[in-house]
Parts: C-alpha cells; structure tokens; sequence
C-alpha cells in the first residue's frame, strides 16, 4: 500500500458481516469506528471481536476507535412522528411536554431553558430548522420559528455560538467507557468536549478501566474553538467534527477552521481525523461527486492524518466501492505534494533525546537519496514525532508491542510492522531489515535512516540514529 493518509471507516448494519468487513479492510480501511450512538455493548464487542479476527488473518494494522455518544440534546418525540413548522408561527420546546403536536415537543436535554434566554437561536436538525427564543418560562422555551421545515422525532438541537451546559460526558459515555476496556479500544473520542477538564476526565475514567486507548477530542462547539489550545495539548489527537461544529459557528467558518486546526495539531505532534460527509452522496451513489472529491483530497493537502466515513460504510449502499474512491483520492492528492521541511521545522527546540533523533532522522532524509525512514519503536513515540513533518519519505515503524502495532495504523505516514521483541540491537537491526526486504519494502543497496535505542526494549530510550544501506546489516 502507498496511500499515506489513512481511512476511518464507521461499521454499522451495511458493512459488519464477515465478507463485508474483509472486503472493506482489503479495500484500505486502517480504523473502524464503533459509533456508540448506536447498537448495544453487546454489539460493539461482537463487532470488535470480528475485527481483531478479520485484521489477523488478512496481516494487516488495524486500530479500532471508540466514539463517544455524549449529551443528548435533542427533541422528544411527536404523537404523530413528525410536525410541518412554518416561518413565523410560534413553537414550544417543553422540557416536561411527553408526546409532542404542531405547537410544542419535549426535550431529552431537561437542563435546555437554564441555558438560553430571549434572543438565542437554536437549530434544530443539523440547521436546516432555526427558532428564535421570544421567553422561557419554567421549562418552557417560546420560540418563534424563523426558518421551518419539517421536523421529525428526536433532532439533534445547537445553540448558535455555542453555550449549552452540557457535560462533555454522561453516565452512559462512563458506562460506555468500561465497555471500550473490554474491547481494548485502541482510541476513544470524546464527543463535545469544553475545555481540558473533560478530557481529563475521561482519561481518569480509561485509565481506571484499565483501558490504554488514546483520547481524540473531536472539535464541534464553539467552546471548544475558544480552547482550542487547551483541547490540543491535553488529547492525544483531534476529530475535526464538521457537523456540529457548522451549525453552531456557521458553514463558511469551517474550512478555515479545518486548516487551523490540523496546523496546531501537527505543530503539537498530536494526531488529526477529518470528518463529517466526507463522501456523504455514496450513500446511495457508486462514485462521489465532484465537491467531495476536492473535499477529501483538500483535507489530505492540509495534512490530516485520516479522512472519515460515517453513515457511507456504516449504513450505505456501497460501503467498499467509497472506501476505494476514497483511497484513489488520497493517493493522487498526495502525489501532488511538493515535499519540502517548513520552514518552522528550522526553528524547533526538542527538551527530549530521542525527539531530537526523531528531527535528526527526517532531516537526513531530506539531504540524502534515502529510501525509507526506519523506526525501532516500542511506543510509536518516534514514528509520530517524524510523521509530523511532510518529507515524503516512508516511515516503517518496527514494533514487537501489539497495541502500538494498532494505534499506529492511525498515523500518517507510518506503515507498521510487527517484529519480534530481542534485547541485542544488532540482531533486531538485522531482523527489521529482513522483514523490509521479504515485504518488499526495500531493495538490496537501499540507504535507510534508522532510529533505535542502545537499551533496546526499553520505552523511550532511543537515543541512536543509523545510516545504513538494506542487506548489508552485521
């Protein structure tokens, strides 16, 4: 494979049987998504269980990622199922209203009229149905409606600029992280988070499950645009979530929000998932339009680490033939990178040894005629720290720890490899490069750049950079 960017594709009723699974893996899926909106525990661990199989047979990287429901604000439901609302007619959001009609619906979020005031805007519906709020009393919300639509069971409510109290997580979010345990998660995204106190949280609630899953905050409030920073430096990585976030900053916000986004990131060494309809028209198309093509090849441009797929794989009609088009998309819009060291990349300052080898290794890269950059990693520390600058030179990632061999399948760049642990560092050099060279991966006379440790094992111990030629290992 030579795609670089890597694929996360969302399993759901269309794509988790065995034929299904194999095909889309085959197909260049490197994370599956369990979406825990939907399904039971029960699912997601038959679904995890079959992915493990499925990745060990065909020996291929496969991470697996936990999504978060998070606070559930949405309407109730209608007597009916649904309601028309017309611009300019009054409508009640009644917290403590059971079953709603054409005048009113209740609320799972009971906390929602503590949270706005006259004058607030809410959109319902991903935006495609905007209220203004005219009073509030008790658990009452008057509104009155500026842009109608249809408006069905259990639409999903934002507040325009952001402000809603929710907790990023809920007692299920909680249970639900015991659940990831099981399954040995490889990342958990928390949905909606504010501010790095629900993330520390949720790392409080993984670690104490025993859970070794990194956490990707996914960026969808406008809070958490406020604490941008903040979020970066305290996730492991980021979910770009284009949904939400639109709704509540505007559309034409986001683009540039995407770059700014995936920039930071980087900046910080800290992963980065673009998301949210992606290939949305595949759903019930075979090819994508012409948009979402520029779409995800301007996403690879940016440098994300991965593009997304949600209800395409997880509900579509052509769940393997949109994770083909995707892939192509990728590669030619990678192939179209002219590769050079930013110029911040000059000015960095490293506090840490093999941080620096790391920066040591990709500049070597860049002034020799080298082949592949090879990475001795028992964490998968050094591989991130060198996929964090574009030099268009592979990273082999040689690992002999199961989970870093998973969670590296989400870097770009990276492609790992698992090798069998060894205390001599000779002999492990001598092992990785006859694995590069049975994959065919290098060829006899090949200049590698290698990064290992003189303690050889040991977790953030390299401290070595190699210069050699593949074949000629003593």
């Amino acid at each position: 494979m030579t795609r670089r960017t890597k694929i996360v594709a969302t399993l759901g009723p269309a794509s988790s049987d065995p034929d299904t699974l194999e095909r889309l893996l085959q197909a260049g899926v490197n994370v599956v998504r369990l979406n825990f909106s939907h399904g039971s525990a029960q699912d997601h661990i038959d679904r995890a269980t079959l992915v493990r199989s499925t990745a060990d047979k065909l020996g291929v990287p496969v991470a697996i990622m936990v999504d978060l429901q998070g606070p559930k604000i949405r309407v109730g439901k209608f007597a009916n199922g649904k309601t028309t609302l017309t611009n300019g007619q009054p409508f009640i959001l009644d917290a403590e209203c059971t079953l709603g009609d054409d005048g009113r619906v209740g609320l799972d979020y009971k906390e929602l009229p503590g949270d706005v005031e006259p004058g607030a805007v809410l959109l319902l519906d991903d935006g495609r149905i905007v209220l203004v709020v005219e009073k509030v009393l008790g658990s009452q919300i008057h509104t009155k409606v500026k842009v109608g639509g249809v408006l069905s069971n259990n639409k999903g409510i934002n507040r325009q600029g952001g402000g809603l109290s929710a907790p990023a997580l809920t007692a299920k979010d909680i249970d639900d992280i015991k659940v990831a345990a099981q399954l040995e998660a490889d990342y958990v995204a928390v949905s909606f988070p504010k501010s790095s106190a629900d993330l520390y949280m949720a790392r409080t609630l993984i670690n104490a499950a025993g859970c070794q899953a990194r956490i990707i905050a996914k960026i969808e409030r406008c809070e958490a645009i406020t604490n941008l920073d903040d979020l970066i430096n305290s996730a492991d990585g980021i979910m770009v979530a284009r949904g939400d976030l639109a709704v509540e900053v505007g559309d034409a916000a986001v683009p540039a929000l995407q770059k700014r986004m995936i920039r930071a990131a980087r900046e910080r060494n800290k992963l980065t998932i673009t998301a949210t309809q992606m290939m949305e028209s595949m759903i019930s198309s075979p090819v994508p339009t012409r948009a979402e093509v520029s779409d995800v090849a301007n996403a690879v441009l940016d440098g994300t680490d991965a593009v997304m797929l949600s209800a395409e794989t997880a509900a579509g009609q052509f769940p393997v033939e949109t994770v083909e088009s995707m892939s192509r998309v990728c590669m030619e819009a990678e192939n179209s990178s002219d590769y050079q060291l930013e110029r911040t990349f000059l000015n960095r300052e490293f506090s840490r040894v093999d941080q620096s080898i790391a920066m040591a290794a990709l500049f070597t890269a860049n002034h020799l005629p080298v082949r592949a950059l090879v990475s001795l990693t028992q964490t998968g520390s050094t591989a991130l720290w060198i996929s964090r600058v574009n030099c268009g030179v592979p990273i082999y990632a040689l690992t002999p720890d199961i989970r870093t061999y998973r969670r590296l399948a989400m870097y770009r760049d990276v492609f790992p490899m698992l090798l069998p642990a060894a205390t001599d560092q000779k002999k492990l050099l001598a092992a990785a490069e006859r694995k590069l060279l049975e994959r065919g991966r290098v060829e006899q006379g090949d200049v590698l750049v290698v990064t290992i440790g003189d303690t050889v094992g040991m977790m953030g111990h390299t401290n070595t950079m190699k210069i050699i030629k593949a074949g000629e290992a003593r």
